[in-house]
């Protein structure tokens, strides 16, 4: 395409062209006279040269612009804002940055500006009017996303792409709208860093105040979920309309001022954002203990707003884009500036953010996707013309659309505001910065990523070790340094509401009469002082009242039972409820509870009957199973001895009859140390010393427990197992209007069976009664009433059966009530301090006088098997040892019996006759072997004799000198031959 300059140079150069020294040669040929032919010729020959020459002397862009492709791109302002000025300057100044940057590229996007003014209507005409005349190929904007819903649509029916750069409402998507391509930020990615600052200094509720439009109210949703992430209420929602007057929003200002909390978020776009914190100012709310946190909208244009709304402003905390800072950044930013103070000098206050970069960023992308896609030449798609039809039907269809939508959606570069890339249709963002406003500076204090707040971004993902830091840096409404805490008791509020259960008895713990004169409530009791010390703890005065949970004013008759009155709370009705309340897990789904200020469970309470004296109560210290356990190994230690002395020791010898009566004799009598038998064997020794211990500490223990029993009046209760009482169908007394009529029906009790009992008196009576006589067996409730009963009547009754636990005593306030945590703190406070014990004695007495012993589950008090399972299992290893190490000597000596080839049979005949006769020690095998050897020596010398018993010497002469026979040391002499040796001892003659 021919520039229009260069046409306009050539023909002003045309007259001129017969002077310019190698033109006339170049045409002698046509020297003749002028003609019309010969005019056009020189014309067009004087063009096509010019150009050249022309080119000589410019810029290469220049001269390749004229062969580049046009693309017509739609752009949709609000040029009557500050971001409409602040885009169209960086939109005009990416297309010439860009170009220059990628000479050789043969398309150019020409862009076309439309100003909305801020309507939507106006918007969407300039949409179709753009599609319409210029048949853009894409349009870039709008700039609110209320407009950019209705446009999305018209893209998505044209197939022509909406790339929007300041439409950040979570409701625009690309996966409702495939031709909708954000490249700001989506305003639900920024909630995460604000429940971040949140969760830092643990607010408890927050409230959102935002614009009544799609771009305000698309965030509320997600924005509950990021709370309820991190345990935070939202109580309320405030929302303002766009055309809301100074005096509607003074209204709800005021009417916030009138709740508890005191953190505030605000999500609106800045027009209406400036006038709100005006009249904050105004109201008094931007000032000690309240905390404002603006999001993306309002924190990247703070720098641009008027002096008096930064004014109103400060200790705002602001949560922005992050913006890489680099050289590439610094220059444009520079650039920028001045250029856009040319163009608009009436504006002082200015600064390029976010969404300036993103729609540079934006011209890149859509620049080098059209130059891919090659789609210059491509047209719209009409459709057959009807009558009636839209201007919208009239447009057609983007042949290039799909393709040119894919070739968006794949660009990956990095421009100035970092790495661009989409993903579903969007440019992630994982970073963001937060700011605190203080004075004119915008104070960075912190960054945001995946990973946490830190105070600067890490080069790695690991967190910086002063994550925390931040919250020191920041500088709050009121100038102050103190986090706030959230939420406050407003002035102008009305008292707590706390309602008190109304009850016949147990006035100890909460009681409620009225004033004779007023008629006004009057409550008393241990539940009502603990409230009241824990309420004075607070570091801040809470106004309350009590309301009596009664029929009508004045009845004295409770409305229900504890749990309908904890559902008083969860219905509003009441602000908090005080009195012997237990903490139960079905009531924590309407209430929420403090800790604790009394510990609790569930047990029972029965009569105590006296325990008389039986015949047989020496046999009671000891359970049975210990008896029988002490008595095997009576007979085991006494077996094991007589093996290891049977051998070696006369005493444990003789007829079988004998035998067995030593063993039962020498092991019972070591009970008494009554055994006069002296062992022989060192392993006997070692089994007798541990054995004798063991029976020295089963005697003291057995003695200790007799005499306990035999001087000490024992009360034991009537019954001991609740499954036992509704087996037997026995009557069970409960507390009327609390939650252990349900415990027992859970138990399978007959409800028949089950009596409601309102008073201290009532359980006393009742109790005292058989069940058969208009009584009760016993009485199921919680531990600090039947203390109670038990302090008064401590040798009455006893408590038994321990059925279940139960967390105690709390007060009850609303799901999310921000006073729940510093009551439960106070709580231990109070808990802590002498002031819980004086009022604990002033309403329940010396609790004390009954010992533990009588206050917890009743026990036997017989001696178990398991106390003493140490000893008998060091009495049974040290005798099982000693037998085996008896066992392996022994079979060693009989090693001759193993080796010899006779039957099995035999071998265990041997082995048994060998371990039945007497061992010689080794004295007296000595002394045997001596005489022997003597007696061997007489024939040698002639001498010779005999015993009128070995008349018959010769016939045995061989058996007398064999060694199996008699001359072993360790196998006595058979009774023959023992006989013969023991004559000649004696006699000494023939």
């Amino acid at each position: 395409m021919i520039s229009p300059y260069i046409i306009l140079f050539s023909l002003l150069t045309f007259p001129y062209i017969d002077y310019i020294p190698f033109i006339p040669r170049l045409l002698t040929n046509y020297s003749k006279p002028q003609t019309a032919q010969n005019m056009s010729l020189r014309c067009l020959f004087s063009i096509s040269l010019l150009s050249s020459l022309v080119c000589l002397f410019m810029t290469p862009s220049t001269c390749q612009n004229v062969t580049a492709k046009k693309v017509d791109v739609g752009v949709i302002l609000d040029m009557d804002t500050y971001v409409g000025k602040m885009s169209k300057t960086c939109l005009e100044m990416a297309i010439h940055d860009f170009y220059t940057a990628h000479e050789n590229y043969t398309t150019r996007l020409v862009l076309h500006t439309r100003n909305s003014l801020g309507d939507v209507v106006v918007a969407t005409s300039a949409a179709i009017e753009l599609l319409n005349n210029y048949q853009v190929k894409a349009i870039l904007g709008p700039q609110q996303s209320r407009q950019a819903d209705f446009i999305a649509d018209i893209g998505n029916t044209t197939q022509v792409p909406i790339i929007s750069f300041t439409a950040t409402s979570p409701l625009l998507s690309h996966l409702e709208t495939p031709y909708f391509i954000r490249t700001a930020q989506v305003d639900t990615s920024q909630l995460k860093a604000i429940a971040a600052i949140v969760n830092a200094v643990k607010w408890s509720e927050v409230v959102p105040i935002y614009e009544r439009s799609p771009y305000g109210s698309g965030i509320l949703s997600y924005l509950a979920d990021a709370m309820q992430g991190i345990g935070t209420r939202i109580p309320y929602r405030c929302g303002i309309s766009p055309s809301a007057t100074d005096d509607q929003i003074l209204k709800e200002l005021y009417n916030l001022m009138t709740m508890q909390t005191r953190v505030f978020i605000v999500h609106m776009l800045p027009n209406l954002a400036n006038r709100l914190f005006l009249k904050a100012k105004e109201a008094g709310m931007m000032s000690k203990g309240y905390a404002w946190i603006v999001t993306d909208g309002i924190a990247s244009l703070l720098s641009s707003m008027d002096s008096n709304v930064i004014n109103s402003m400060q200790g705002v905390i602001g949560v922005k884009t992050y913006l890489p800072q680099t050289k590439e950044l610094d220059q444009f930013s520079k650039r920028w500036e001045q250029r856009f103070h040319d163009e608009y000098p009436g504006i002082d206050h200015v600064q390029l953010n976010a969404y300036g970069l993103a729609a540079y960023d934006s011209v890149s992308a859509l620049a080098m996707a059209v130059e891919k896609a090659d789609i210059a030449n491509s047209q719209f798609i009409k459709p057959a013309i009807q009558d009636n039809m839209a201007d919208l039907e009239t447009i057609g269809v983007s042949e290039a659309g799909p393709k040119l939508l894919h070739s968006i959606l794949n660009a990956k570069f990095t421009g100035l505001s970092g790495k661009v890339y989409f993903k579903s249709g969007q440019i992630p963002i994982s970073v963001f910065q937060i700011v605190n406003l203080v004075g004119n500076d915008i104070a960075p204090i912190g960054t945001w990523t995946e990973n946490g707040i830190t105070e600067q971004l890490p080069a790695s993902n690991e967190n910086s070790i002063r994550e925390k830091n931040y919250l020191k840096k920041i500088v709050w409404p009121g100038k102050s340094r103190i986090i706030p805490q959230g939420w406050v008791m407003p002035v102008n509020e009305k008292k707590l509401r706390v309602g008190v259960p109304v009850k016949r008895g147990f006035s100890q713990f909460i009681n409620v009469t009225r004033d004779p004169l007023t008629n006004a409530p009057i409550v008393t009791g241990y539940c009502k002082d603990v409230f009241e010390a824990v309420m004075n703890s607070l570091p801040y005065a809470v106004s309350y009242e009590y309301e009596p949970f009664e029929t009508s004013e004045g009845s004295g008759e409770s409305a229900g039972n504890y749990d309908d009155l904890v559902e008083k709370v969860f219905a509003e009705e009441y602000d908090a409820v005080v009195g012997d309340i237990t903490i139960r897990a079905n009531r924590t789904k309407f209430v929420d509870f403090t800790l604790p200020y009394i510990e609790s469970g569930v047990s029972m309470i029965v009569p105590t009957k006296g325990e008389g004296k039986s015949a047989w109560i020496f046999m009671k210290p000891l359970k049975t199973e210990l008896w029988i356990s002490i008595g095997a190994f009576f007979l085991y230690t006494g077996f094991v001895v007589w093996v290891l002395e049977h051998r070696v020791n006369k005493e444990f010898r003789g007829p079988p009859s004998n035998q067995v009566g030593m063993i039962l004799w020498f092991s019972f009598s070591t009970m008494v140390y009554a055994h006069k038998e002296r062992v022989v064997s060192n392993l006997s020794r070692f089994v007798l010393i541990v054995w004798i211990f063991v029976v020295l500490v089963l005697s003291s223990s057995y003695t200790a427990s007799l005499t306990s029993l035999l001087t000490v009046q024992r009360l034991q209760p009537t019954i001991t197992d609740i499954s036992a009482l509704i087996r037997n169908g026995e009557y069970i007394g409960y507390q009327e209007g609390s939650f252990i009529l349900d415990l027992l029906k859970s138990l399978k009790a007959d409800e028949s069976k089950l009596k409601p009992l309102g008073t201290l008196e009532e359980f006393d009576e009742k109790l005292s009664k058989d069940s058969n006589n208009d009584g009760v067996s016993a009485i199921v409730d919680e531990l600090p009433f039947l203390r109670l009963l038990l302090a008064q009547n401590c040798s009455k009754y006893k408590l038994v059966s321990l059925t279940t636990k139960a967390s105690g005593f709390g007060f009850a306030f609303p799901k999310g009530s921000p006073l729940v945590p510093d009551v439960s703190r106070a709580v231990l406070k109070v808990i802590e301090s002498p002031d819980m014990n004086l009022i604990t004695t002033t309403w329940f007495g010396d609790q004390d006088k009954c010992s533990e012993e009588d206050t917890t589950t009743a026990t036997s008090n017989s001696l178990t098997l398991d106390s003493f399972k140490g000893l008998f299992i060091i009495a049974a290893l040290s005798s099982t040892s000693a037998l085996f190490i008896f066992f392996i000597n022994f079979l060693c000596e009989s090693k001759r019996i193993l080796a010899s080839q006779e039957p099995v049979k035999q071998k265990v005949v041997a082995i048994a006759r060998t371990f039945n006769k007497k061992k010689e020690d080794a004295h007296q095998a000595a002394k045997k072997e001596k005489s022997e050897e003597e007696e061997i020596e007489m024939p040698a010398r002639g001498e010779f004799h005999l015993t009128p018993g070995a008349t018959s010497f010769s016939n045995h002469e061989e058996g007398l000198f064999s060694p199996d026979e008699g001359l072993s040391s360790t196998e006595p002499g058979t009774p023959y031959h023992e006989y013969a040796v023991i004559e000649l001892n004696e006699d000494g003659h023939g």
